[in-house]
């Protein structure tokens, strides 16, 4: 009996893939086609459709969501920059980290 069930579970994960290889067959006919009215009526909704996606107006804002939240940074003031004659060079200890 467990041979039985081995070979059970072998054959299906065997046939799994083989399966999975196999055309969709659509053995079924089409239904009914339109007729000259619904044709008709599914042309003008789709004129109407795209009317209406004519009437939007492009978006030109930015999509960020955090854009309200975030703040710029902060704009430091340019350091006066320091004559030779004004300060003295800082000398080296004898020294160094490593």
């Amino acid at each position: 009996m467990k041979l039985f069930r081995m070979a059970a579970v072998l054959l299906a994960v065997l046939a799994g893939p083989a399966y999975a290889q196999m055309p969709n067959l659509n053995l079924l006919q089409e239904g009914p086609g339109k007729t000259p009215e619904e044709k008709a009526a599914e042309a003008e909704r789709d004129k109407a459709y795209k009317e209406t996606l004519k009437k939007i107006p492009d978006s030109k804002a930015s999509n960020d969501p955090w854009g309200g939240i975030r703040s710029d940074p902060p704009k430091q003031a340019a350091a006066p920059k320091a004559s030779a004659a004004t300060g003295a060079p800082k000398k080296k200890s004898g020294t160094t980290a490593n």
